[in-house]
């Protein structure tokens, strides 16, 4: 299978919006190779801004560039913007409702040999539970260009996530796409797996295992993380009656944790997590930290016979 890094999309969008929207601004601290901002630099360069390895910085010009009416897109690797500044996300850009958009780049432990300080694993959770901001987490490269070019219509902040190496490419160029809309990319019977990211692969992956062994699993790219597509994921739970949540992130207050707060309080299922179980990532190739981590397709067969075991009950 074709894979391509989903950075990619992300910085092919950039160039898209400087060349459509004189407005647009791409701002970067210093990574600009590791994001693509580089792209933008070399064919839009009165478009770009780097402010060094500052992320606060980064986040505080960024918003006063919007109040002067300018839409700033910045990024560096989400274990950093998340994390370093999300101080100045919280109270300078969320709370006052400005329309800086936000890349996490570097996200996951896909990431590889850069090892745990550089892998994002706790950023979901850390933007999810501010106000007023939007979530979204993209399956591929294909994908990650779409959600870059739709948070521009969207006013006000958006954190958009995504890894930095090679990824499957699981859509195509007709695929629909729609910020507020969870995507159904195949029907099943016995159990739904909600998924995002890179882990959207994995789970298809899961299901044609399954399918060889007379089970029909359901699978969900849930890319928007918040808001959530309470209807259809309610919708898909109730037909099945059980769930497995798969996030390359910790299982503590991303994806799995957004789920579970939706079907705890309207369709109590049965639910099984597949995500970092407490842990900092390490060095490694990214395939081998999937497995090593329990992310793989063969660890979501065995979440789904599980949550199975359990529905029967």
């Amino acid at each position: 299978m074709e894979r391509v890094p989903m950075r990619d999309g992300y910085g092919k969008a950039l160039l898209e919006l400087c060349r459509t929207h004189e407005e647009v601004i791409v701002m970067d601290a210093d990574v600009a190779k590791s994001t693509r901002t580089e792209w933008v630099r070399e064919q839009y360069p009165d478009k770009y801004l780097n402010v060094g390895i500052s992320e606060q910085d980064l986040v505080g010009t960024a918003a006063g560039m919007s109040l002067a009416g300018l839409v700033p897109y910045i990024s560096t690797y989400g274990v950093f913007l998340a994390g370093r500044a999300w101080g100045q996300i919280r109270n300078t850009v969320c709370y006052n409702h400005l329309n800086v958009k936000l890349g996490g780049a570097h996200a996951g432990i896909s990431v590889g040999p850069d090892g745990a300080t550089h892998q994002a694993l706790e950023d979901v959770a850390l933007m999810r539970c501010i106000p007023n901001m939007m979530v979204i987490v993209p399956c591929d490269w294909r994908e990650t260009y779409k959600a870059t070019m739709a948070v521009y219509d969207v006013h006000g902040p958006t954190y958009v996530r995504f890894g930095r190496n090679p990824a499957a490419i699981v859509t195509q160029e007709d695929t629909p796409f729609d910020l507020l809309k969870a995507a159904v990319f195949r029907e099943g019977t016995d159990v739904s797996v909600f998924a995002n990211g890179l882990m959207v692969h994995e789970a298809l992956k899961a299901a044609d295992i399954l399918a060889g062994e007379g089970i029909s699993a359901q699978v969900v790219n849930v890319h928007t993380v918040k808001p959530l597509d309470e209807k259809t994921l309610l919708a898909c739970a109730a037909k099945t009656g059980a769930a497995v949540i798969c996030e390359e992130h910790q299982r503590i207050g991303g994806l799995g944790g957004a789920i579970c707060e939706l079907l705890c309080q309207h369709c109590c299922v049965p639910v099984e997590l597949v995500g970092i179980k407490d842990r900092f990532g390490e060095s490694g190739w990214p395939d081998e930290l999937l497995r090593a981590y329990g992310l793989s397709g063969d660890d979501i067969v065995v979440a789904v016979k599980k949550v199975l075991a359990r529905k029967r009950k």
